[in-house]
């Protein structure tokens, strides 16, 4: 397979094999090895949450009211570090 970079990006990729010694086209690998892997972490976390809402094992939660208890715990924790 061939893959077409954009310029700053190969740049990119040319730096990194620079600077580690290891050759570009193992650094693109594995990035894309990598990326492809957190996707597939994520879909099944979404999944996951889909089908706990779905059965009403957890209830969903309107944005706002999420905002403020993320607010609300990350005051409690700065109380808690002070």
């Amino acid at each position: 397979m061939e893959l077409r970079l954009e310029p700053e990006l190969a740049a990119k990729v040319e730096q990194w094999s620079t600077k580690t010694g290891r050759p570009a086209a193992d650094l693109v690998e594995d990035a894309i090895a990598s990326y492809f892997s957190e996707v597939d972490e994520l879909r099944d976390m979404l999944d996951s949450r889909y089908d706990e809402i779905a059965s009403g094992e957890v209830q969903p939660m309107d944005g706002p009211e999420a905002v403020r208890l993320i607010k609300e715990r990350a005051a409690a924790r700065r109380k808690s570090i002070a």
